[in-house]
């Protein structure tokens, strides 16, 4: 959707449920020997000032990063939580961390990372601050750059699905995308976040994606008080290719 800005959510309640088990996994596969390629198909712009007019608009970062990060309700040893220091260190404290950042932070020089966006604003902010060296930024479809970028590639990786699902059709796309994508690159680990809304939307994807045949499946819901969160009513992630004990780690996260 061109038309949906991550700003005016950063640092909800889903944000810190998805971007938790991004760093844990960053953490980890950084970690390895062997060189990390890494890509994220909805990049969005990478950072996000909480008290930018958007985010004090929607006020979702309130009862999800500000309230935890205050009251100190955040474990400050979770990779997360490392990725957030790092962050208010360079950007100042009132700067919440996207995946781009999270993504930036756990990478080493040998790892390489292509963030894709297609909203003309949020991706001048994201090449502004993350292209270069080696981290590649692309205004074009993140579901055909990462399927074309697969091809060329067969070592460890880890990609990050996260659509704003603003239209029933986006659940499909996931749904059929990430299949693809593991027939195509079998050592990529796959993210993928999705809303977990009232009207359920998102069960036949998940349905789909089970019967795939896919391995090191990991699965993880979180429901949120309606007071906390009156738009979602959680938060949901599924995993692809989850390394070996890494699941106990992703099942403990940061809420």
């Amino acid at each position: 959707m061109l038309s949906y800005q991550h700003a005016y959510h950063a640092g909800g309640l889903s944000d810190l449920h998805k971007h938790a088990a991004l760093a844990a996994l960053l953490d980890h596969l950084t970690r390895l020997e062997r060189p990390l390629a890494i890509a994220e198909t909805h990049a969005g712009r990478g950072l996000y000032d909480l008290r930018a007019p958007e985010a004090l608009k929607t006020r979702e970062a309130w009862p999800g990063f500000v309230r935890l990060f205050s009251q100190k309700k955040l474990p400050t040893e979770h990779p997360f939580m490392q990725a957030v220091a790092a962050v208010h260190k360079s950007h100042g404290i009132r700067t919440y961390p996207g995946s781009p950042a999270i993504i930036r932070h756990f990478m080493r020089p040998e790892d390489e990372a292509d963030l894709y966006e297609l909203h003309p604003q949020e991706y001048e902010a994201l090449s502004s601050e993350f292209a270069g060296g080696n981290i590649r930024c692309h205004r074009e479809d993140g579901y055909d750059g990462v399927l074309a970028l697969a091809r060329r590639l067969d070592g460890p990786g880890l990609v990050m699905i996260d659509p704003s699902y603003e239209v029933k059709r986006e659940y499909d796309d996931v749904a059929a995308f990430v299949p693809k994508l593991n027939a195509r690159w079998p050592e990529a680990t796959v993210l993928v976040w999705y809303p977990v809304l009232e009207a359920g939307l998102h069960k036949a994807m998940i349905e789909r994606l089970d019967d795939a045949g896919l391995t090191g499946v990991w699965q993880q819901e979180k429901r949120f008080p309606a007071e906390q969160s009156p738009r979602l009513r959680g938060s949901g992630l599924y995993a692809v290719n989850v390394p070996d004990g890494e699941r106990a780690r992703l099942a403990r996260g940061i809420l």
